[in-house]
């Protein structure tokens, strides 16, 4: 059978896409986890902490789900010879912590894990769409 350079990019393609679909998913959540955690942090109730907490949730499903996805981008990339190591941290979000010990400091560091899972999924973001960018013109 002999290899087909533009099936494996096409393959390589549609994995890119739906890693980056799994990422701007969490992207999104990642970002209402935050301004609620905003609202949470500065006389938010129980059902700002909920709503984050609902978020954040969605936020770990997207992520494992860009995890699996980056993944098979990755295997899909060395079929057309193209190397490249793509993960992402899904982590914990101190959720015991926060709705046990609902406190400015908690909120505060339940924060600031939204906020480097945020960096992160941002920078797996671009990284996806430069190699997107380099197969489409390969």
């Amino acid at each position: 059978m002999a290899y087909d350079l533009e099936k494996e990019k096409r393959e390589a393609i549609a994995a890119g896409h739906r890693a980056l679909n799994s990422l701007r998913a969490a992207q999104n959540d990642l970002d209402s986890a935050k301004n609620w955690g905003l609202w949470d942090m500065f006389g938010g109730s129980f059902f700002s902490t909920m709503i984050k907490r609902s978020k954040m949730d969605a936020a770990k499903r997207n992520m494992d789900q860009a995890k699996y996805d980056l993944q098979s981008f990755s295997r899909e990339l060395q079929d057309v010879s193209i190397s490249y190591n793509l993960e992402i941290e899904t982590g914990g979000f101190l959720s015991f912590a926060d709705w046990f010990f609902d406190s400015f400091l908690v909120d505060w560091m339940v924060q600031d894990k939204i906020n480097k899972a945020r960096n992160q999924v941002e920078q797996s973001i671009w990284q996806v769409e430069n190699i997107l960018r380099q197969l489409e013109s390969f």
